[in-house]
């Protein structure tokens, strides 16, 4: 063995896998938590009882039922997409500038659900104005929906989730969020007919979102067994 081999050994590079390039989800998250609470809070700013309620106060508090309806539709939805959100981001484990984009475009549509709930509380129960109120607020809720379900679309197919993540999990995120694009479509028809039972069905859709995942899920860094189950 000559005293050149060895040199030559050292300008050898290690073999390495192709690099993963992203942004981190911190800020993103933040951002996110942000729009969600700052659009659950504008809800509420809407309900509120004119200066000439007080020769009947109860009765004009019972008048803002559809305000009431409205408040809790929202507020179910909003929270359901954020559990969605939060369940995509625990999965995250770094963002491209696509999904960024898409982010924001969800964003957009939950900072504007305030609008069409109001909407919705002032026209209800003037016929026509509450069809076109209802589908306006079915609509915004539709394409809300939708726009979550891309996000996480979007993150899996461009392996932007973690790597150890099991097909099974997957597959129960995928699931979890494909039903509601359907519902919204067949409640947006039936409020053409029947608003408050469409604004209603909104609410179920919400409910169905908000129950819990399967304990498929894992907590983030958390590492997978063969079988695809959190290791304990």
């Amino acid at each position: 063995m000559t005293d050149e081999e060895p040199a030559a050994e050292d300008d050898e590079e290690p073999e390495s896998g192709p690099v993963r390039r992203g942004r981190r989800t911190g800020r993103l998250e933040a951002l996110s938590d942000g729009v969600f609470a700052i659009a659950i809070t504008l809800l509420v700013l809407d309900i509120a009882v004119p200066a000439s309620a007080e020769e009947n106060l109860l009765g004009s508090i019972g008048h803002l039922w559809p305000s009431y309806l409205g408040y809790v539709v929202s507020v179910a939805t909003i929270g359901a997409i954020w559990l969605g959100h939060t369940a995509i981001t625990d999965y995250l484990e770094r963002a491209d500038l696509g999904f960024v984009r898409l982010n924001l475009l969800l964003l957009l549509f939950v900072a504007f659900l305030p609008f069409p709930t109001r909407l919705f509380a002032e026209f209800i129960g003037k016929n026509n104005p509450e069809r076109v109120a209802v589908t306006v607020y079915g609509v915004s809720l539709l394409l809300t929906s939708l726009l979550l379900q891309a996000l996480w679309l979007y993150a899996a197919r461009h392996r932007l989730v973690q790597p150890d993540l099991a097909d099974a999990e997957i597959e129960l995120v995928t699931r979890r969020l494909t039903p509601g694009a359907g519902g919204y479509v067949v409640l947006i028809i039936a409020g053409l007919f029947i608003p408050v039972i469409a604004v209603i069905g909104f609410l179920g859709i919400a409910l169905y979102y908000i129950v819990p995942f399967r304990p498929l899920r894992r907590r983030r860094g958390q590492p997978l067994s063969r079988g695809g189950r959190p290791q304990r």
